[in-house]
């Protein structure tokens, strides 16, 4: 997999994308991350790449031109599965979301920066537009970094044990069970006996009502979406 990101500040990746699994898929070849600086494709020598707002108002806009730049070049050298702009007005990114990227090819993340994009970029270069959540950031740089996180992760091959990736939190719509290690008793705080009893079916039944109390409780939300009564 190959995913390529559109920042203002490329710099902001040197730490995210540079640490752990996501360090690990790029060292074994499984997935290829690319940053691109906004700024290589600015046209003037200020590497210039916002402008006030038309109608007036506070802030700046990231203009259109910097970004076609940069997606043309991308695009010449390769077809794309998705473009993403991450927004705050996006979709909000799930774990299915990131189920279904994680088994395309090529994608490009663009980041957001400053008081938004150009319109006419949202509505005539990308294909879909996610956010992480209800709140705003100071650039689109930490999210295009969790979704990267996200979706590699996922990847055949990335994780030692791969199965681990299918029972996390939000898979059918449900938050994971509680997990242990040792010591088995610690100041009297003891490890559920079935989880010591070695039969796979009852330890693999404690953890799935385990997951559907504890949504049920903490997420009422995901639960009533997960189709369980």
């Amino acid at each position: 997999m190959r995913i390529d990101i559109i920042a203002v500040v490329p710099e902001m990746f040197n730490g995210p994308l540079n640490q752990s699994i996501v360090q690990r898929a790029v060292n074994k070849g499984i997935v290829e991350i690319h940053i691109h600086s906004l700024r290589d494709y600015a046209d003037d020598n200020y590497k210039s790449i916002d402008d006030y707002a038309y109608g007036g108002g506070a802030g700046m806009v990231i203009k259109i031109e910097p970004v076609f730049k940069v997606l043309e070049k991308l695009k010449k050298e390769r077809n794309y599965d998705e473009i993403i702009y991450v927004s705050p007005d996006g979709e909000r990114f799930e774990q299915q979301t990131a189920n279904y990227l994680s088994t395309l090819k090529n994608i490009i993340i663009l980041c957001g920066h400053y008081k938004g994009m150009d319109q006419r970029v949202r509505e005539h270069l990308i294909t879909r537009e996610i956010s992480i959540g209800d709140y705003v950031l100071s650039s689109g740089e930490l999210a295009a970094a969790i979704i990267a996180d996200a979706i590699v992760r996922l990847i055949p091959g990335v994780l030692n044990d791969e199965t681990s990736a299918l029972t996390d939190s939000f898979q059918d719509h449900l938050l994971a069970p509680p997990v242990y290690t040792r010591p088995e008793n610690f100041k009297g705080w003891k490890v559920p006996e079935v989880l010591l009893s070695g039969n796979q079916k009852k330890i693999d039944n404690w953890r799935l009502e385990q997951a559907m109390e504890k949504t049920q409780k903490q997420r009422p939300d995901l639960w009533k979406r997960s189709g369980r009564k």
